[in-house]
């Protein structure tokens, strides 16, 4: 059987990293391309992320793109430390001084066009961050979402409750603009896996325990980056916008991920129109779902409400301790 092609887009956080693996572990994925994007931490941070998670993994030959250092419109004005300043929570001393010279010279943006135009609807985007590089490529080709297989978002929320500012979720919050012409032009099958999907699917402490303590390389790579960072420790006051959900571990991005690989880890899904709200301090970067189209657009999106947890799991571990692809 052929494998799923995929591109993917990541802001590469300690969340992002455990989706990469995940990605490179399935045995039915193969990863075309990782393109970098800012979001949780600068662009230059995500490059050297993305290529230490692609070392750890021996999966180098995976060409890494440098994309989008800022938003769509204006200046980021969302800084976040929640993974760290470099996004993999501080504790990597050992930088690589040559990491430039292992990225493509080709831009994230225009790699994007040219792998999705070589392959067209073969080719699935996984995005796992602020949707800026995305915006951009239908900028300069609008038939760019025709050619898209699929694309699978982790963003966006559904009952206006916001994890950065009241009402938006961070991914979207960081550039509100790039999400609303996503969900606006990209007309391919699209599919949110929302903060909410995330929180309310989540996993237990003793997983991550035994998660991170399995004998394989990446396991102790995820157990390294995860040590000093205060998201990942079950004794850390729970942040006010987290008291609906309860406490657990959450892998946000590996939520999108696993959909990708495994559509069946969705059990359940809400397909629906949605709109992303620009106006406002309050709701500016929002997600509304439209379940009665009174917005009258022809296109829907399917927004994940449940899943197979067990499989979900199952998939974590796995990224984590089988051998990897070459």
């Amino acid at each position: 059987m052929a494998k799923k092609q995929v591109i993917i887009d990541t802001d590469c956080g300690i969340d992002d990293a455990q989706a990469i693996m995940m990605a490179l572990a399935a045995p039915n994925i193969e990863v075309v391309g990782v393109t970098c994007v800012f979001g949780n931490a600068a662009v230059e941070n995500v490059c050297q992320n993305v290529l230490r998670v692609l070392s750890i993994c021996e999966c180098e030959g995976i060409p890494v793109f440098r994309g989008s250092g800022g938003p769509l419109v204006g200046a980021s004005n969302q800084a976040t430390d929640h993974f760290g300043t470099d996004g993999l929570g501080d504790v990597i001393e050992d930088k690589d001084p040559q990491w430039e010279e292992k990225i493509q010279r080709e831009h994230a943006v225009n790699a994007m066009i040219r792998l999705v135009t070589e392959k067209q609807n073969q080719v699935s985007l996984v995005a796992l961050g602020p949707l800026t590089n995305l915006a951009l490529a239908v900028r300069l080709d609008p038939s760019f979402p025709k050619k898209l297989k699929d694309l699978y978002i982790m963003g966006g929320n559904m009952e206006g409750k916001g994890n950065v500012t009241l009402c938006a979720e961070f991914n979207f919050a960081v550039d509100p603009e790039s999400a609303y012409i996503v969900l606006e032009e990209f007309l391919c099958p699209t599919y949110l896996a929302s903060w909410e999907y995330s929180c309310r699917n989540k996993l237990t402490w003793e997983f991550f325990e035994e998660l991170i303590n399995q004998d394989a390389p990446a396991a102790g790579f995820m157990k390294m980056i995860t040590s000093k960072c205060w998201a990942f420790s079950r004794e850390a006051t729970m942040n006010k916008r987290d008291v609906h959900f309860g406490p657990g571990f959450v892998p946000y991005d590996a939520y999108a991920m696993a959909a990708c690989i495994d559509s069946s880890v969705v059990t359940e899904r809400i397909q629906c129109p949605v709109r992303v709200e620009l106006q406002g301090s309050i709701c500016r970067g929002m997600m509304a779902l439209d379940r009665t189209n009174e917005l009258k657009k022809s296109h829907s999106v399917f927004v994940f409400t449940k899943c197979d947890v067990a499989k979900f799991g199952q998939l974590l571990m796995e990224s984590v301790r089988q051998p990897l692809k070459k």
